[in-house]
């Protein structure tokens, strides 16, 4: 996520550099064999290039909105996580209590069972997290210039999910959960196993383990729908026919833009063209980098930064001192 107030200009003509080069490259060789070499037949009329344009640009917006729309939605479910997660650990903390016992319970006992559902409920996030960074055939891992940042600056690329869970769960349970296909979908039903445990040990009674396992429910739904938008990429048929719509329209462009300065000054054609086919080109890469909000892109949703957030506010409410440190931003993007 970018945390900056506007993106630098100049760090957005970089993110797009080729297609201005390329598309100035472009136009600049066009205009030569039309001028120079008298290439007549290059030259287009102007209508059709607008309406080509327009075409276009009601794909692209199509795009964007759909994008975008892909985003703010994990954004809310994300937001959902945290609110969830906070009462998850206000109930686990003042609902397990030793209320219906003969006999009264050590707080020291008490106080680990809360650390112990608390810390698994840490470990769930993290195995979401670690979920979500998943590289699927549609995103834009692969290429040699996305991975160096993404090995730079994801936590998730740099460390294994074995390693982040160290010291949330014991070794056997690790091992277990480590096994599985779905480790945040065991994690919480092991939740629900020991709520069933602690049920049978009268540390909650029937009501209470009513709540709790309804915010296991409202846990499940959320990981789903991260699931869904993770798991099932923007449709590839609009992806693509947009794609192929952009690249016709910036190949078209210097011949079209040919007609319109030929009686002005022919030259003024390559930086129009340039700049032109640069913004529908920048606009199709701004849809195309917000289709996949968990990759941790630079406009992606920080679930890193979110789920350490959660984390201190979960170890806050069992009163302990010692916090791991806030994601900080590096270079203005937040993780």
């Amino acid at each position: 996520m970018q945390t900056k107030r506007t993106y630098p200009i100049g760090q957005t003509v970089r993110w797009s550099s080729k297609f201005l080069i390329g598309m100035f490259v472009y136009s600049a060789l066009i205009v030569i064999c039309y001028e120079l070499v008298h290439f007549h037949f290059l030259r287009i009329p102007w209508l059709p290039m607008s309406v080509i344009g327009i075409a276009v640009a009601f794909f692209l917006g199509f795009k964007n909105n759909s994008s975008y729309d892909r985003q703010w939605e994990a954004r809310k479910i994300y937001g959902a996580i945290v609110n969830t997660s906070r009462t998850w650990g206000i109930a686990v903390r003042d609902l397990i209590t030793d209320t219906f016992l003969e006999w009264g319970m050590e707080d020291e006992d008490l106080l680990e069972i809360h650390r112990e559902m608390i810390y698994r409920h840490i470990a769930w996030m993290t195995a979401l997290r670690h979920q979500l960074r998943q590289k699927k055939g549609w995103e834009h891992r692969g290429n040699k210039k996305e991975d160096a940042y993404f090995s730079r600056i994801v936590p998730e690329y740099q460390h294994s999910l074995e390693n982040d869970l160290q010291g949330l769960i014991g070794e056997p349970e690790k091992k277990w959960v480590l096994s599985k296909a779905n480790s945040a979908t065991q994690l919480l039903a092991k939740q629900s196993s020991r709520l069933k445990e602690l049920r049978k040990k009268d540390l909650i009674d029937d009501f209470r383990h009513m709540k709790l396992h309804d915010l296991l429910t409202d846990l499940y739904t959320q990981q789903g729908k991260c699931e869904r938008i993770k798991n099932y990429p923007f449709p590839r048929q609009y992806a693509t026919y947009n794609m192929i719509a952009v690249w016709i329209f910036g190949f078209l462009l210097p011949l079209g833009m040919i007609d319109t300065f030929d009686q002005i000054n022919i030259w003024l054609a390559i930086p129009f063209s340039a700049l032109i086919g640069w913004l529908f080109f920048t606009m199709e890469m701004i849809g195309d980098y917000s289709e996949n909000p968990f990759e941790g892109g630079y406009n992606d949703i920080p679930i890193t930064s979110l789920s350490r957030t959660i984390e201190v506010d979960l170890r806050q409410m069992l009163e302990e001192k010692e916090m791991p440190p806030p994601v900080e931003p590096v270079d203005g993007i937040l993780f």
